[in-house]
């Protein structure tokens, strides 16, 4: 994703980005009712899929075609099928499927929160609906998510995991668990520690018997803040959390983990980081508007930042991996060593 800039655009592209969520909401409504999949599965038809559907023919064909104009179908005569990207992506049979995502991204709670963002830019936080700390629904994270998180958690395991040393990790706000699940099948020794509530727990209870680790998988029900850490730890990783705390709550938890942790053991953060400029990369610097509609107080931080609160915490040697698609999310923080 590239910037736009704005004297390139027409009356025309306004008017799309106008209406932009009318697309989002489609696709949504495509993957509800796993319209790619029978697509792909020969269902091409608007009388097939409504029969298999159970749906109206009227309005299979009006959203059929929809998706047409938008490039997610194509079509010839009557007929629909799949271009390549939607075979790849928004066909649930698919092992790089990641059109669950959409079901979360796109969630009834976020698209209203997104609604009252007029009041929130105005207050500069969450315009909350009720008592809840955020508008998040951990559980649809830990469903929905874990097709986009498995690349990352793979690519991070890889990073930080050398060595065949058994390894004790706690994974923090572990929603999903693939990432400490990815560290557990790189080392055949390493027990993982997941903490999250009780109910987000048993969808990655889930993966992990799925990965067949169950037996060196141990579920931590609680929350970051208030529930004993337990270890010490080798590794800890706190994937996509530190973006929901403001920059006192993140020093605290910093702290607590740096207790939890082997001297010499390590933090990992997998978040967002955009540049200094805080407008690139254009996907991380964007995700901060989604942070500030959906969170009661987080933020997204740059690496400087970390680094502040890090060393605040009492870390030392805090590094940040920049090259290629996924290495710009990780920072990495040691706890010094004994003596030192």
């Amino acid at each position: 994703m590239s910037q736009r800039r704005a004297e390139l655009m027409t009356a025309e592209q306004l008017l799309e980005d106008f209406r932009a969520f009318e697309r989002t909401l489609a696709l949504r409504t495509a993957i509800e009712l796993d319209l790619f999949t029978r697509i792909g599965a020969g269902a091409g038809t608007v009388a097939a899929l409504a029969r298999a559907l159970r749906s109206s023919e009227c309005g299979l064909r009006i959203l059929c075609d929809y998706l047409t104009v938008w490039g997610y179908l194509t079509k010839r005569g009557t007929r629909y099928s799949l271009p390549l990207h939607a075979r790849l992506y928004l066909c649930s049979s698919s092992p790089i499927y990641i059109g669950a995502a959409v079901k979360f991204i796109a969630s009834d709670a976020n698209v209203a929160a997104f609604c009252r963002l007029p009041a929130t830019v105005k207050k500069g936080r969450a315009v909350q609906k009720g008592p809840a700390d955020d508008n998040i629904d951990w559980v649809e994270f830990a469903r929905s998510m874990a097709c986009v998180a498995r690349p990352v958690a793979e690519f991070a395991a890889a990073a930080l995991v050398t060595g065949e040393h058994p390894l004790h990790v706690l994974d923090l706000a572990a929603g999903h668990g693939l990432y400490g699940l990815a560290i557990a099948e790189r080392n055949p020794g390493a027990h993982v520690f997941a903490l999250d509530s009780a109910d987000v727990l048993r969808e990655a209870a889930g993966n992990a018997r799925r990965a067949g680790l169950a037996k060196r998988w141990h579920a931590v029900p609680g929350d970051a803040f208030h529930t004993a850490f337990g270890g010490p730890y080798d590794l800890i990783v706190a994937g996509n959390f530190a973006h929901h705390l403001d920059e006192a709550e993140n020093v605290r938890l910093f702290r607590k983990s740096l207790a939890a942790l082997k001297p010499g053991g390590r933090l990992a953060l997998i978040d967002v980081v955009p540049h200094a400029d805080r407008v690139s990369p254009a996907f991380d610097a964007a995700f901060a508007l989604h942070v500030l509609a959906t969170t009661a107080h987080g933020g997204i931080y740059t690496f400087a930042v970390y680094k502040r609160m890090l060393r605040a915490a009492g870390f030392a040697k805090v590094l940040h991996l920049e090259a290629g698609e996924f290495p710009r999310w990780i920072i990495t923080a040691r706890k010094p060593a004994l003596g030192r």
